[in-house]
């Protein structure tokens, strides 16, 4: 590859990296196209030797923010499955998580955003959930199968709702509730 299409390459990424934090801050129509480039420090011009449409960057920015903590522990020599349930459950339901929506979870930030969105986001977005919940099934304690699953399915919606009530709430003491009421139902749930 040669060094301008390396450029290229990178610049592609930082405004696809830089997108899926602000799309996870803001929601999926938070941000405009000449305000992601001026942040980018590029000319809306320069967008259209990246991306064909509007539509383009946001399933990438979205594939990259569904995938974005897999990766950083597989990066880190962790398989994401092994992580242990409370473990898990405690970083995920963290006051910190909470604050950081340009970091956390894709779903607890951009739910409603992808619900409505195009057929290729809801396709990403539904393949992403297809591999949390193989991963949150294999941290489940129960030797059935399909309990394990349906137990996966339940704590990956319990996780992201509780995280989005918790950012909703403009009460700080009821935000830390809900966390707090939600990390202690996946404690009881790793159980077994």
């Amino acid at each position: 590859m040669g060094h301008s299409q390396l450029e290229k390459q990178k610049t592609h990424e930082r405004i696809v990296t830089l997108a899926a934090k602000r799309l996870r801050e803001e929601g999926l129509e938070g941000i405009g196209v000449a305000d992601l480039m001026k942040e980018a420090g590029l000319t809306v011009g320069g967008f259209y030797k990246h991306f064909a449409s509007r539509d383009e960057l946001v399933a990438e920015a979205v594939e990259l923010a569904v995938g974005s903590w897999r990766r950083q522990q597989e990066e880190n020599g962790i398989d994401p499955a092994s992580i242990p349930l409370a473990d898990f459950a405690d970083n995920y339901l963290s006051a910190r998580h909470r604050d950081q929506r340009g970091e956390g979870c894709a779903y607890a930030a951009l739910t409603a955003d992808i619900a409505r969105s195009s057929e290729s986001v809801r396709t990403i977005a539904t393949e992403g959930m297809r591999r949390n919940i193989e991963t949150m099934t294999a941290r489940m304690p129960q030797a059935d199968a399909d309990d394990a699953r349906r137990n996966a399915i339940i704590a990956t919606c319990l996780m992201a709702g509780a995280v989005g009530l918790a950012r909703v709430a403009n009460d700080e003491a009821l935000s830390d509730e809900i966390l707090e009421i939600a990390r202690g139902f996946m404690r009881e749930l790793a159980k077994g």
